[in-house]
């Protein structure tokens, strides 16, 4: 029986060949970086905790946040599970008899796709969970260092970064080769990479309704009703904030990425017979060639530079963001250059077409092209967030025009990019190069993750410095770091969002792929021609799914915006209500009621997730079910191209805005408790469900719906 996609039986043995070897040195790539995860864990958690204020503190926050997450799964996990009853029946058993007899081989009873689904939801949700177990514990430890000097806080801090970024590497390598091993079929592979994107849309959207939910709250009362400092003990929602930066910017984070680099891994393998075409490799190739094997093989070779590059981020004391941020690109850059000398050895060592070479080349450029771009509109090194500031000396209303302004602006370099990047790699090597230039992009994440994971640590750190009473010049050293961290975030939105866009286009390729396979099999079976799947645009039903696909990042979007205004109301009204019904509270000579606040930023995000998650998994499958396969891929072009620039507009506007604020802190325009300074943090408000919201689960729902549309191919036709 001929498979959709080629046998691994066929000619040369899989087991004796090199390609054996190098899924071993996969999986021992991964295990290294899940040690490296546990040396840094221990070096962090050797380090001085603080004073029993700084701890109870802490534990407080690890108490808040482990709770959230502990009722987030648990949702989840009714999800995931009915996911998994729905793959093994109608996929797997294939009840509704759509795959024709001769491709749909023998399945054995084993229901494959289903299996690897719930070993990519297990994985992401452990990459999220891991990366907030060691952030909880590391904040104490980092405000206690910036006591001692800004090196030795970047460090702590960057090492619990470093800890998510690693083990969300190794786990996803690992579990990739493991599942590519076993089973040795690109389509049971994307089920892998479906259950990753579940559970990371979840995560991404419950964390981010919290964390901001709760931010809002504490800002609009604390910061422009009563004029209190940011992270002052006084505010019944400082602890929900701070529980909110992990459960969002760091579990959230964590599953997101993960499905990025799986998603882009997937991607490159679902299309080896492609690349095979447009290089000239005589087809049909074995599910062991070579050309499936190089994308495991470059994200092994990530893993090694990621760990090396982070020995290269170091900074001396009184620092400014500048050298700050160079510290950091020290460690990417590095790790770039070595994964291309790694690369290049490897193509040459495989046989491959030296082509292959240079679209790893264009997906790393490409992907620190779009970083730089982001964090040139959102630093305030630089002018464009200055500029936003200044607009605060009107009000408000301006700063809010300005940054929507700035935001969609900063598409335009994005956008360039993409364009060109997918220009270079499918002139070199087709829709293959297309993903191929993915996994190049997303090759160093173990160390681009940890520059961006290690921020919502920084930010921690300040609020318990602030709630603790330390001394200024701690909270100046974190502020220092929270700022970097907010640029850094920005810069590694860009790249997940970069890469997202790459591997969604490569993703809808293999779905053109599978149908047509299978319609080719169809054709056969009832002696019909054979009639190739076309996304033309002048098929009406390709421009149905077209403005289907347009709209729904802008419905998803609004959704989110929405609940997170939802949740943020219930939270001013019981800031509001602590304030005026506890006495003494705003004097300080009362506590407030933490617990009430974590409660119901919790309560919002569990009630307000759900409906978002259910729009990216059915929008593909009720589109597809009616309209049919070309719909369907006009539903996935429209989608990649409106939620890629929604995306990064939102993200950038929401940084721009966190950072013009920071730089009237740091003392312009009147600095503190100014006019200019009220107005900033509006805008930062309206920013905050921009940047850690609505825009980071955009590129997250086009990898979503295209995954589900690879997956769910078979029962559209």
């Amino acid at each position: 029986a001929r498979d959709v996609w080629p046998s691994p039986w066929s000619g040369r043995s899989f087991f004796w060949r090199l390609e054996l070897e190098i899924l071993y040195l996969a999986i021992a790539a991964g295990l290294v970086a899940l040690v490296f995860a546990v040396l840094l864990t221990v070096q962090i958690l050797k380090s001085d905790p603080g004073s029993e204020e700084v701890q109870a503190i802490g534990r407080a926050i690890q108490e808040g946040a482990m709770a959230f997450l502990s009722r987030e799964y648990r949702l989840i996990a009714i999800f995931v599970v009915g996911m998994t009853i729905i793959l093994a029946v109608f996929i797997d058993l294939d009840v509704l008899d759509k795959v024709p007899d001769t491709i749909a081989g023998d399945n054995e009873g084993v229901p494959k796709t289903a299996i690897a689904y719930l070993a990519g939801a297990i994985g992401s949700a452990l990459a999220g969970f891991i990366g907030m177990t060691i952030a909880v514990r590391a904040n104490t430890r980092t405000t206690v260092q910036a006591q001692r000097g800004l090196n030795s806080a970047l460090r702590i801090a960057f090492n619990s970064g470093t800890v998510m970024g690693v083990s969300v590497v190794g786990i996803g390598l690992i579990g990739i080769t493991v599942v590519y091993w076993i089973f040795k079929d690109a389509n049971i592979i994307a089920g892998f990479g479906f259950g990753a994107s579940s559970i990371a849309l979840f995560a991404r959207v419950g964390g981010g309704i919290y964390t901001k939910a709760a931010d809002v709250g504490a800002d609009l009362v604390g910061k422009i009703e009563l004029g209190i400092p940011e992270d002052d003990p006084r505010n019944p929602a400082t602890v929900a904030d701070n529980v909110g930066d992990n459960v969002g910017d760091v579990a959230g984070m964590g599953a997101d990425l993960f499905e990025s680099y799986v998603g882009s891994i997937i991607a490159t393998i679902a299309l080896a017979a492609v690349g095979a075409g447009a290089l000239g490799v005589d087809a049909p190739i074995e599910f062991d060639d070579n050309l499936f094997i190089l994308p495991i093989l470059i994200a092994a070779i990530g893993i090694f530079a990621s760990i090396i590059g982070t020995f290269m981020v170091r900074t001396g004391e009184g620092a400014n963001m500048g050298r700050l941020l160079w510290s950091l690109r020290t460690g990417i850059f590095g790790a770039g250059i070595l994964v291309l000398i790694g690369t290049a050895i490897s193509v040459t060592m495989l046989d491959l077409d030296f082509k292959l070479f240079w679209i790893v080349v264009v997906g790393l450029v490409a992907g620190q092209i779009i970083g730089t771009s982001s964090e040139v509109f959102t630093s305030y090194e630089y002018r464009f967030t200055r500029n936003l500031a200044e607009t605060a000396e009107t009000g408000p209303a301006t700063v809010i025009i300005g940054g929507l302004g700035l935001g969609m602006l900063s598409t335009v370099v994005p956008a360039i990019v993409v364009v060109v990047a997918m220009w270079f790699a499918n002139d070199l090597a087709g829709t293959y190069g297309v993903a191929l230039a993915a996994v190049g992009m997303l090759s160093t994440l173990g160390i681009t993750l940890a520059t961006d994971a290690y921020g919502p640590v920084a930010d921690n750190a300040g609020g318990i410095a602030e709630q603790a009473h330390l001394p200024p010049e701690v909270r100046e050293r974190t502020d220092a770091l929270d700022s970097l961290g907010n640029t850094t975030a920005a810069t590694g939105k860009g790249f997940a969002i970069g890469s997202a866009v790459l591997t969604a286009l490569a993703l809808m390729a293999a779905y053109s792929v599978v149908v047509d396979n299978i319609n080719e099999a169809k054709a056969l079976e009832e002696g019909v021609a054979f009639v190739k799947i076309s996304f033309d645009l002048s098929n009406v039903d390709v421009l149905m799914g077209l403005f289907v696909g347009s709209l729904t990042p802008f419905l998803f979007a609004a959704l989110t915006m929405q609940a997170v205004g939802r949740a943020a109301m219930a939270m001013v009204n019981e800031v509001r209500r602590q304030f005026r019904e506890i006495p003494g509270l705003l004097e300080g000579t009362a506590d407030a009621d933490y617990a009430r606040a974590v409660d119901i930023s919790t309560n919002g995000a569990m009630k307000e997730m759900v409906v978002p998650g259910i729009l990216a998994v059915a929008a593909p499958i009720i589109v597809g079910a009616i309209l049919g396969p070309e719909a369907l891929g006009g539903l996935l072009i429209g989608s990649i191209a409106s939620g890629f620039l929604l995306a990064v507009m939102m993200a950038n506007a929401g940084g721009a805005w966190d950072n013009a604020k920071k730089y009237i802190e740091a003392g312009a325009h009147g600095g503190k408790g100014s006019e200019p300074h009220s107005a900033a943090v509006v805008g930062d408000t309206v920013g905050d469900p921009f940047k850690d919201t609505s825009g980071p689960a955009l590129n997250i729902l086009i990898k979503l719906m295209s995954i589900v549309a690879l997956v769910f191919a078979p029962i559209f036709l």
